[in-house]
């Protein structure tokens, strides 16, 4: 039997999610000044987003480090091109700034309950029994169009900064493509809120537990 100690940093998956990493910085980079790299880095990233996951489960390398630092990856690269869409785009900066604080801190929250729900038996609250959210949880293709879509409405946003590109019946191919995904973009923030609005009634969940389970031990303490 082989005793020999695991290095999960090494993880093919875990590989994959540093060249996300490397090719983030990069796109950040340039973004301000040269659309042609800063967008192929950040594709490229994107793309290898979806081949990582692919990688965990052909390897069986699937690791909570690997998860965590997905999430991490894409909330933070979401994050710099929403930074660099407030500079070009000033008007509508609330809305960039309101749009990075809801991803961040929803996603924040899910991520640590569902942390927290693996070690505790707690009954919590379950959106899974919603036939909407049932599909967003366990419908590949809707998740992926969404996240894709999501991408595609800030990246459109981004590009039409520097170029209309191609014309599609006499407009601008990037603007069409920012007016078709931003229902979509709009949607996966509604449900980001969701899972924000959820898992804190979740970490209630725990925290009244926790404290009922203390105030029983205090009182085993006390002299009868």
């Amino acid at each position: 039997m082989s005793t020999e100690k695991e290095n999960i940093f090494l993880f093919v998956p875990n590989l994959i999610g540093y060249a996300r990493i490397v090719l983030a910085i990069v796109s950040f980079y340039y973004m301000p000044t040269n659309y042609v790299i800063a967008s192929w880095c950040y594709i490229i990233s994107v793309l290898l987003d979806a081949l990582d996951g692919h990688a965990a489960r052909h390897y069986n390398q699937s690791t909570k480090f690997g998860a965590m630092l997905d999430q991490l990856t894409d909330r933070c690269g979401t994050m710099g091109l929403l930074v660099t869409l407030s500079y070009f785009y000033p008007r509508y900066m609330f809305w960039f700034q309101a749009s990075m604080a809801i991803d961040v801190a929803c996603h924040w929250f899910y991520l640590h309950t569902t942390v927290l729900q693996g070690k505790t038996s707690h009954k919590f609250i379950d959106m899974s029994g919603n036939p909407i959210m049932r599909v967003y949880y366990t419908n590949r293709i809707v998740l992926g169009l969404m996240c894709l879509f999501n991408e595609l409405f800030y990246a459109a946003l981004y590009l039409l900064y520097f170029t209309p590109g191609p014309l599609i019946l006499g407009m601008s191919s990037f603007k069409l493509l920012a007016i078709v995904s931003a229902p979509v973009a709009i949607a996966k923030t509604a449900i980001s809120v969701i899972h924000g609005y959820v898992a804190s009634l979740n970490i209630g969940v725990i925290d009244v537990a926790e404290r009922a389970a203390q105030r029983e031990r205090e009182a085993a303490k006390k002299p009868q």
